[in-house]
């Protein structure tokens, strides 16, 4: 049996009919995993098409994980789940208990017949390259969160621009692209003014940045608010070797900070929300019960990923912020 066959004035594109030719021919149990498809001349030279027609459809199998090639010898079955139509290549800086709800989120809300792969650059450029052009023509769309990475638009850039969604972290270099976003330096300073009133009770804001793997929007964001109110602050790398004085409030981006500030306060007896504050970033349900609840700006990572499956599955290309809200507990 011919695994491709072509009818003219049937109002299909020829591609669209070569992918359901192979389609068929693997689900009828004629095409199975490692036999070669007919070469592109071939099916060119059958059926009176250009180069680019079947290329278009083989290009499109080979996205979803159905087909394979092999340079110089030709195209193969690779896998006979024909009823996947997408392959999400999906790139996160690091996994935490937030990436783990937005990526739960994601797939909840993506569908059936799609299947997403997850990579984790962990904030390293190298990592970060080889990944992008290792899988690069290897799927329907790309997911990316480029975090701070300097030379992450010249590498994204690399893939298709049509297939490419950013997501968490964008910047001017990548405004062409369709993304779902955070915006720190705004949700930081909309969150401590919303917080004005408990804040104007205490001396001094301490903002711990590492400057890591923290995005630098919320150190502006910070110094942005303290600047306009006219509040005493500062702005420190890391929390060692430092007592706590009394109307100190402290903004902890990190979780492993936030763990030394109440274990240093324990130490010297001191009340959280009384003798000084804290506001902690990103909400988990753990921060609804340490120290009688701890403050929190944090963004909607389950909305994140819905919105995202949204986008990819209506094919938007749209940049959404996504919003962020102040959560006040006993800690402030």
């Amino acid at each position: 049996m011919k695994p491709i066959l072509i009818k003219n004035n049937v109002g299909i594109p020829k591609y669209k009919q070569i992918i359901s030719s192979i389609e068929k021919t693997i689900k009828d149990g004629h095409l199975k995993k490692d036999e070669k498809l007919p070469s592109i001349n071939k099916v060119c030279l059958e059926f009176g098409l250009s180069r680019d027609t079947v290329l278009q459809a083989y290009d499109e199998l080979k996205k979803r994980g159905i087909i394979y090639a092999i340079l110089g010898k030709g195209y193969y079955i690779k896998s006979t789940q024909v009823s996947i139509k997408q392959r999400i290549f999906l790139l996160f800086d690091e996994l935490n208990s937030f990436k783990e709800d937005l990526y739960s989120s994601f797939l909840e809300n993506i569908g059936d017949n799609v299947q997403v792969d997850i990579f984790f650059h962990h904030f390293n450029v190298k990592v970060f390259k080889k990944l992008i052009t290792d899988n690069n023509g290897n799927y329907t769309k790309y997911i990316i969160m480029p975090t701070y990475l300097t030379e992450a638009a010249s590498i994204i850039k690399t893939l298709p621009v049509e297939d490419v969604y950013i997501l968490d972290q964008t910047n001017e270099e990548l405004k062409s692209y369709p993304a779902v976003y955070q915006n720190h330096r705004k949700d930081i300073y909309d969150a401590l003014v919303k917080g004005k009133s408990k804040l104007n009770k205490y001396k001094k804001l301490i903002m711990i940045f590492p400057g890591f793997r923290e995005p630098v929007g919320m150190k502006e964001g910070f110094e942005k608010y303290c600047e306009e109110f006219s509040i005493d602050h500062e702005v420190i790398t890391k929390f060692t070797n430092r007592s706590i004085s009394l109307g100190e409030v402290y903004i902890i981006p990190d979780d492993r900070d936030l763990v030394r500030v109440i274990e240093a306060s324990r130490l010297q007896n001191l009340e959280l929300g009384t003798d000084y504050g804290i506001i902690s970033y990103n909400d988990t349900p753990l921060k609804k019960i340490v120290g009688n609840g701890i403050t929190t700006i944090s963004t909607n990572f389950d909305a994140m990923g819905k919105i995202l499956a949204q986008m990819i599955l209506k094919n938007k290309e749209e940049q959404i912020e996504n919003k962020c809200a102040l959560i006040l507990r006993n800690s402030l």
